[in-house]
C-alpha cells in the first residue's frame, strides 16, 4: 500500500545529468543539473520551470537578467540552496505521494567525497521531500546495474567516467575493496577542447559547443575514419565570428591529458589490489560506465594501456541509476552497506 501512494526513489545525482528512477516503473526522469536565476537574486525563473532541459538550453545564451547555474561540481555539491530546488523539482516531478508521506531514496554519489559533502546531499534531499535518505557509491551502483557478479569471491572491476568524476573499483563479496576517485569526466573533456580550439585555431567556443564537437568528433583512440566537422566561434584575434574545420584526430590530441588522468587512476587502483584479486582481473577485466564511456575508442585505448580485456557496459548512461534501483528494490539486503545521515555526521 505504500508503494502505491509513495514510491520509492533511486536517484544517480550527476554533475551534467540527474537520473530518477521510479521503484517499478524505471527510469521517469533523465534531465540536466542546471537551474536557471534571475540575476542577482537567489530567485528561481518560472517558479522552478526553469531547472533542468529548459535551464541547460539557457546555457552560454541567457540575456543579461538571467544566469543558469549547475549546483554540482566535480561530482559534489557546491551550492546547496540551489540543488535543494533543483531536487525538489525533480523529486516532485518523477514521484506522486499522498501529503505527509514522503519516499524513501536512494542517491548514488562519487566514492571519493568527504563526510562534509555526504551531509551536504543528505540535508538537501531532505529539505527537497525525501523521506528516509541512503547513500550508496556510483562505483558499487555501478557494478550492481552492469550485473557483474560482485557478490561472488571474486574481482569485478567497473570505472565510472561521469560529468565530473570518474570513480574506479574492485568489487568482491559485495564490498569495495578498492577504489580509486578523480576529479576528471566529461566536464574536463570538454575544457579540454574549448582549450585546444583557443590555442590552436584562436576560435573561442562555449561548454555546449565543445560538448558537441564531442559527441561528433571525440575518441580516445585512431578510427578506421577519421571524421571532420566545421565549427562556429569568436575569432580571439580580429574579434568577429569565423568557422574553423576540425578533424578527430585534433580532438583526439585535445583529450589526451584527461585521459592520462583517467587511465592513471585504473592504473593506481590496480596497483594497491591484492595479488589473487589482481589474477582474477587478468581474466574478468575492466567494465566501462558512464557518460564518458561513450567516447570512441576509449575501451580500446584502455585495453592497450592496461592489457586486459576491457568492454562498455550495455546502456552506460543509465547503469549507475539501474544499480542504485536495484538497491532499493532489496533495501534489507543492501541497507547495512549504505552511507546514512548517522554515519555521515
Amino acid at each position: 500500500m505504500r508503494q502505491r501512494l509513495c514510491p520509492d526513489l533511486a536517484i544517480d545525482l550527476g554533475t551534467a545529468n540527474t537520473l530518477v528512477i521510479v521503484q517499478g516503473e524505471g527510469i521517469v526522469l533523465n534531465e540536466p543539473s542546471v537551474v536557471a536565476l534571475h540575476k542577482g537574486t537567489r530567485r528561481v525563473m518560472g517558479r522552478g520551470a526553469a531547472v533542468g532541459k529548459l535551464a541547460r538550453q539557457m546555457l552560454g545564451r541567457t540575456p543579461d537578467s538571467i544566469t543558469a547555474v549547475r549546483p554540482l561540481k566535480d561530482g559534489v555539491i557546491t551550492d546547496f540552496e540551489l540543488c535543494e530546488v533543483m531536487l525538489r523539482y525533480f523529486i516532485q516531478k518523477a514521484s506522486r505521494h499522498v501529503r505527509g508521506m514522503h519516499p524513501r531514496v536512494v542517491i548514488a554519489v562519487p566514492g571519493g567525497i568527504t563526510p562534509v559533502e555526504k551531509r551536504a546531499v543528505f540535508n538537501s534531499a531532505e529539505r527537497a521531500g525525501a523521506g528516509r535518505v541512503f547513500l550508496i557509491e556510483e562505483s558499487r551502483a555501478a557494478g550492481i546495474g552492469a550485473g557483474l557478479p560482485i557478490a561472488e569471491p571474486i574481482a569485478s572491476m567497473v570505472c565510472d567516467i561521469g560529468g565530473g568524476t570518474s570513480d574506479v573499483a574492485i568489487l568482491s563479496l559485495s564490498e569495495v575493496v578498492v577504489s580509486e576517485s578523480v576529479r576528471v569526466a566529461g566536464d574536463e573533456f570538454d575544457e579540454a577542447i574549448v582549450e585546444y580550439m583557443k590555442q590552436h585555431f584562436s576560435l573561442r567556443i562555449g561548454e555546449q559547443t565543445a560538448e558537441l564537437i564531442k559527441l561528433k568528433l571525440g575518441n580516445a583512440y585512431p578510427l578506421d575514419q577519421e571524421l571532420t566537422s566545421e565549427v562556429r566561434g569568436l575569432d580571439t584575434i580580429s574579434g568577429v565570428p569565423r568557422k574553423a574545420v576540425v578533424t578527430s584526430e585534433e580532438i583526439r590530441e585535445a583529450l589526451k591529458p584527461p585521459l592520462e588522468e583517467i587511465v592513471n587512476c585504473v592504473k593506481a587502483t590496480i596497483e594497491k589490489c591484492k595479488p589473487e584479486l589482481v589474477a582474477d582481473i587478468v581474466d574478468t577485466g575492466l567494465v566501462l560506465t558512464g557518460g564518458g564511456a561513450l567516447l570512441r575508442g576509449l575501451d580500446r585505448l584502455m585495453h592497450e594501456q592496461l592489457g586486459i580485456p576491457v568492454r562498455v557496459a550495455d546502456e552506460p548512461l543509465f547503469t549507475v541509476a539501474r544499480g542504485a534501483a536495484i538497491c532499493l528494490e532489496h533495501l534489507n539486503q543492501w541497507q547495512d552497506r549504505f552511507d546514512t545521515g548517522e554515519r555521515a555526521a
